[in-house]
């Protein structure tokens, strides 16, 4: 990650890439762009429960839906992956904190996280 990112989107990110079905999704649309239905087909799951991780996926801005018409005229839901690279390092929570405080809302996005037990 070469941009500056606040600790929330870097908090989004993990936990999006953080679920084993979340990792096949990113790999299915690793080779372009998928219709919902034929992704669903190919993950052998729900499409209600992959629209659930897509929206994780999106939130994180890792995917991308598109709607599109059919010739008969029939709403179709294409998604694709957002080209990303994920690097974590000390340098990159620090930085990601710096700009969460800076902008005055850092101590309050960490309060909104539950402890861990």
């Amino acid at each position: 990650m070469n941009e500056t990112i606040t600790s929330e989107q870097l908090l989004a990110m993990l936990t999006a890439i953080a679920h084993p079905l979340r990792l096949r999704i990113i790999a299915e649309l690793a080779d372009g762009r998928v219709h919902v239905s034929e992704l669903a087909r190919r993950l052998g799951m729900s499409r209600p429960l992959l629209y659930m991780h897509l929206d994780r996926l999106e939130k994180a801005g890792l995917v991308t839906g598109q709607l599109e018409l059919s010739e008969d005229g029939k709403a179709m839901k294409y998604f694709e992956l957002v080209p990303f690279e994920v690097r974590v390092t000390a340098e990159t929570v620090v930085r990601a904190l710096a700009e969460e405080e800076g902008g005055g809302t850092g101590e309050q996005a960490l309060d909104t996280e539950e402890p861990y037990q």
